[in-house]
Formats: C-alpha cells, structure tokens, sequence
C-alpha cells in the first residue's frame, strides 16, 4: 500500500443455523452473515505506536512492546500475528453496528476485520482462504478452541455450510426471512461447552450419537437450503432444538422464546442460534416485533461477506 493511504474494512456479523456443538467434533454445521456490520479503519503512523479507538477501550503501546487489554483481546492477538510484518506502526479505528453482548459472532467478525486491515498493510493481499486460515489462528490463540464457523460466514458472506475437518466451505443459495431475539442475558461459549463436557462424562456414548443425530440434521438442513424448501428446513430447525435440549443447553427463558415464536403460522421453524443457555433464538420466517416479550434484533442475511476499501 502506498504511505499514509486508510485501509477501510467492513465485516458482517452471524449467526449459526445449524450444527452447534457438533461442528467442534467433525460435523457439519451451516452458518449465515447478518446485515449488521464491524467497520475498522486502518491509519498508517510513523511513530512505531499502536493506538486503537473502539467502544470497547482505547489503547496505545509501541508495536514492539505491546501491552494486554483483555476487551481487545482478538485485535491485538490478530497485530502480534502479523506484527514483523506491518512496515509500521498504525492506527485502528473500529466501529460496530451491533453491541459485542449479543450473539452476533462480534469477536469474529472484528478478527477478521483486524487480520484483513493488517494483511493489506504489511502488502499480504486479500485472498479470503488466507484471511480465513489466519483469523482461525488468532481465535485459536486466544480463547484455545473454535470451530471457526463464525469466522467462515463473516469472511464468506451469505448461507455458508461448513466443515471443520477436513477444512470445507461451501456457499449455499437463498436469502430465506429470519427473526432473531435476544433472551436478555448470554453464557460465555467456553463456559457452555465446559458445562456439556462436564455433563457428557457419564454417558460419553449416548452424547456421540447425540452429536451424529445432529449431523445427520444438518446434513438435511443444507439438502433443503439446496432446494430452497423453507418449510423443511423450519422442521429440522426444530428437530435440532430437540437435540440441542438433550444436550442441556436449553434453560426455560429460551424455551419460552422457542415455544412462543413456533405459535405464530407465519414461522416455520425455530431453535437456539450459538451455544446456549441464554443469546439468542432464531426463527426462520416473518414475525412481529411485538409478538413475543423479548429483545428483537432486527437483521437479514447478508449476501456481502468481508470488504476491503469499499470493493
């Protein structure tokens, strides 16, 4: 890039549709971009600092001595990955259209915002495959685990099926309606799958089928999206919340939410969108704002995935 030129870079929020849990064993999981965005904006600087203005913090350090702020723990990961390669010092300017309390895939998306804005300036290029593999390395580095679906939807954009191992992402046609409402309160995903492994000692073989069952769920799911059979897909959306509550990551709020979302004709389906215990339940069809006593977030999917200058 040229000296003092910005580095602008838009990212969207997800949301999973599918495969929660099982993903991180080997199975499928399908995923989608929201139209809520993370804009970064990258300022080159000749003083050698890092100085990030978010929400979140604002932080300054010399870029060879860079201090921990826990609230920006991705960002900087994603600078110390790349860190020998940037020609200098810079400054992030990050703004998002969504809070980070609610799951919309906000650390992912801002990763990826961070390693594309970085990778441009150290003159790495843009090649998604690249940002993608990138990004997981620095979600990896910071929190241990992660499927990386989030990561695969914000970098790809629109319906997405993804698999772990051997690594596939796959694009999926459509944009089908969707309504997301947030239960109030959320459980960190860490927390949530400590929970289930804790929980899944005493019966390791049943919980295996468990996480089979919702592959072969999953598997259906994207068989439907394949057809733009909407109606079906809302049944296995259903079928998978089934699953998901055997799993024990259903509480009562979320399963009012559920049950109250699946009385309107108008929604075809409806299950826990993430981890559980709390964030947010999707529904697949039209409903009103005001038809159930919970948080709605206005969103849709979103064909767009990362963009670099405008692009």
């Amino acid at each position: 890039m040229q000296d003092g030129s910005q580095i602008k870079v838009s990212v969207p929020g997800s949301i999973m549709l599918m495969g929660e849990h099982a993903v991180l064993f080997g199975h499928r999981a399908l995923a989608c971009a929201v139209d809520k965005y993370i804009h970064l904006e990258l300022t080159p600087r000749q003083d050698g600092m890092l100085v990030i203005d978010s929400a979140l913090a604002q932080y300054q350090a010399p870029l060879s001595a860079l201090t921990d702020e826990p609230t920006l723990s991705f960002v900087l990961a994603a600078v110390r990955q790349l860190a020998e390669r940037l020609p200098g010092g810079a400054t992030l300017k990050i703004d998002s259209e969504f809070s980070h309390t609610v799951g919309l895939g906000s650390s992912a998306a801002v990763t990826v915002a961070a390693i594309t804005a970085l990778r441009a300036y150290a003159g790495l290029g843009s090649d998604r495959a690249l940002i993608f593999n990138d990004a997981l390395a620095v979600v990896h580095g910071v929190q241990g685990r992660g499927s990386g679906t989030d990561l695969a939807a914000s970098v790809y954009g629109g319906l997405i099926g993804y698999t772990v191992e051997p690594q596939q992402v796959k694009r999926l046609p459509g944009l089908p309606p969707i309504c997301l409402y947030y239960a109030g309160y959320k459980t960190r995903t860490p927390d949530v799958l400590q929970r289930v492994e804790e929980q899944s000692r005493s019966q390791t073989a049943l919980y295996t089928e468990l996480y089979q069952l919702m592959h072969q769920a999953t598997l259906a799911a994207e068989a439907a999206i394949l057809a733009e059979d909407w109606p079906e897909l809302g049944k296995l959306m259903n079928m998978y919340q089934g699953l998901m509550d055997a799993l024990g990551v259903c509480d009562a709020t979320i399963a009012d939410m559920i049950y109250r979302l699946r009385q309107n004709p108008q929604v075809l389906g409806s299950k826990i969108s993430g981890s559980g215990l709390g964030d947010c339940v999707i529904a697949l069809g039209v409903d009103h704002a005001d038809a159930i006593p919970y948080e709605a977030i206005p969103v849709a999917v979103s064909p767009l995935g990362v963009q670099l200058n405008n692009e």
